[in-house]
């Protein structure tokens, strides 16, 4: 899913390639990943759609087609979810402090949570 995020989700067929039901495959990757495979794909569609906000011209349509979402509508709904903000607010916010930072950082300080979960620990205050 991490690499052909932009594809359409087919539960049944990675539960084949695990060799499990779709059940049974869906309660282990929620326990494994804390939440279903569908909202996994989501939210590293929402991290890729971030990424192409910071980086690019392209329109919200333009960036949920390319993320692979087929609703523009559950896209944005989905995004400010797990941002805090909508498409347009990020795009139009000031993402200077992530000049020059290396990818995987990025990726790490801008990762959506959703909402009601604990807050990220980034590590030790001082």
């Amino acid at each position: 899913m991490d690499r052909e995020y932009a594809e359409p989700l087919d539960v049944p067929a990675l539960a084949a390639g695990a060799f499990m039901s779709t059940a049974h495959f869906s309660r282990r990757f929620r326990a494994a990943y804390g939440e279903t495979p569908y909202a996994y794909l989501m939210t590293r569609r929402i991290e890729r759609a971030q990424a192409l906000f910071r980086s690019t011209d392209l329109s919200v349509t333009e960036v949920c087609t390319a993320v692979g979402a087929t609703s523009l509508g559950s896209f944005s709904s989905r995004f400010t979810e797990l941002v805090g903000m909508t498409p347009s607010q990020y795009r139009a916010a000031d993402h200077a402090a992530l000049a020059g930072m290396w990818s995987c950082h990025t990726m790490v300080v801008t990762r959506p949570i959703r909402a009601g979960s604990e807050k990220r620990d980034d590590g030790p205050r001082t």
